[in-house]
Order: C-alpha cells, then sequence, then structure tokens
C-alpha cells in the first residue's frame, strides 16, 4: 500500500489542513547536515581535551583519566543529546531540519513536546541498525505517515513547512474602513474566536496555515482584499464583529 503523501488534520475550528509529509530524501538531507555539525563539535571538544590533557600532563596520570573520562560523556551527550534538544528547543526542528525546512509535529497538529523529542531520539538507536539508518528507511517507506520508529513511539510526524500566498481577487478596503463582518454567520465568528483563543498553544507552522485559510475564508465572503498579516485581520473581523448589536 502507497503511503499518503500529505498528513491531513481537522482543527476544533473546522479548517481541515494539510501538509506535505517528508520522505527519506529529504530526511537524509536534514540527518547528513546535522551529522556533520556533530562531528564538527566532536572534533572541537577533542581538541580541547588534548589541549587541556597536554597543560595538565604534569599533574600526572590521574588528570590525564579525568579529562578523558569527561570527553567521552561529552561526546555522549553530543551523540544523543543533540536531536532531542535542538527539537524540544526549536519546536520540532533541528539546524538540519531548518536548512531543508521541515520540522517534528505531533500527530495531532500541536507543537512536539519534551517527553515526545526524547522519546523518538532514544529510538533512534534502533532506527540507525544497522549503522545507516536502514531500520527507519524501512519503517519510513510502510508506514502510513512515512514515520520511523521514534515517530511511531512518540506520536509524531516530520513534514515540510511551506507559505502559500492569500490570493483573492476582490475589491480592496480602504484602510481603517469597515469590512462588512456584519455579513458574517454566527459559525463565521465562533471559527475565528476558536482560532484567537487557542493560537498561542499551536505549533508554529499549524498556526500560520489556520490563520491563513480562515483569512482566506473571511475574506471570499466578504468581498474584500487585505494586504495586513492574517491573524490581524481575523482580529479585526471579530472585533467589529462583536461591535455590532448583532453579536450575541
Amino acid at each position: 500500500m502507497t503511503a499518503p503523501e500529505h498528513l491531513s488534520i481537522d482543527t476544533p475550528e473546522q479548517i481541515a489542513l494539510e501538509f506535505p509529509l517528508a520522505g527519506v530524501g529529504s530526511r537524509f538531507l536534514a540527518l547528513a547536515f546535522d551529522t556533520l555539525l556533530q562531528i564538527v563539535a566532536a572534533v572541537g571538544l577533542a581538541l580541547i581535551a588534548a589541549l587541556a590533557a597536554g597543560a595538565l600532563s604534569a599533574a600526572g596520570r590521574a588528570a590525564g583519566a579525568w579529562v578523558l573520562a569527561i570527553l567521552i560523556l561529552a561526546l555522549f551527550v553530543v551523540y544523543t543529546g543533540y536531536f532531542a534538544t535542538f527539537e524540544a528547543l526549536w519546536r520540532g526542528q533541528t539546524p538540519g531540519k531548518r536548512l531543508v525546512g521541515l520540522r517534528v509535529i505531533d500527530l495531532s497538529g500541536r507543537p512536539v513536546s519534551v517527553y515526545a523529542a526524547i522519546l523518538r531520539n532514544l529510538v533512534r538507536i534502533v532506527d540507525q541498525l544497522p549503522g545507516i539508518y536502514a531500520v527507519g528507511i524501512v519503517s519510513v517507506m510502510v508506514t502510513s505517515r512515512q514515520q520511523r520508529l521514534g515517530d511511531l513511539a512518540a506520536g509524531t510526524v516530520v513534514v515540510h513547512e511551506r507559505t502559500e500566498t492569500l490570493d483573492v481577487p476582490a475589491t480592496p478596503a480602504p484602510g481603517g474602513a469597515r469590512m462588512g463582518a456584519h455579513q458574517l454567520t454566527t459559525d463565521d465568528i465562533l471559527v475565528m474566536e476558536s482560532f484567537l483563543r487557542r493560537r498561542n498553544d499551536l505549533d508554529p507552522m499549524l498556526r500560520l496555515e489556520t490563520a491563513r485559510r480562515i483569512a482566506r475564508r473571511m475574506t471570499q465572503k466578504l468581498q474584500i482584499d487585505s494586504t495586513e498579516d492574517e491573524e490581524r485581520l481575523i482580529e479585526r473581523l471579530a472585533a467589529e464583529y462583536r461591535a455590532t448589536s448583532r453579536y450575541r
């Protein structure tokens, strides 16, 4: 069975979103760059350790043993903690993923949690067997959402970030002028209010995509064209609607 090329997410705002799933090729490019950074960090640590060992050589073998132990610990941290640390702090991205345009997200579309980032990368030890990520590659190719074992364990998926322009042929509204929010329905305002309430909890990519879909829906309905930020447009429409006597 062929795996789908997109992840479909139904948001509470009843906005259906689709994100392109990251395949083996793009994930390999990101991994190659991240591995290069790990190698550079490891070489740097080794040089520092060599200098430290030379400076402490007069102190005897005990000092050299401590330097070696610290170096081994540092290399272990770089090897095991690199991916989990970046994905937890950079909301699902490593330098390699950011370069290629990939992001790890929860299957619900939420940002990857610290727990999930750690878990998916602990399982990386199995995914990379027998040293060339053969297990992970096979898993990505046969699973329905192109997930490696770490993703399956953590409930995550890797997707392509994408940008999408808002292309609505309509009549522009003068700056500061009313946009006709009174024409919107109760369902429309509920969609906007729901998004505004929970936007700070969304993954940045999901937040952007949701705002764009909602903005497109409203501008098409009102036949207006706005060049301002989509979230700002939603805020203005919601505020204008609340200010009308129809709002309850």
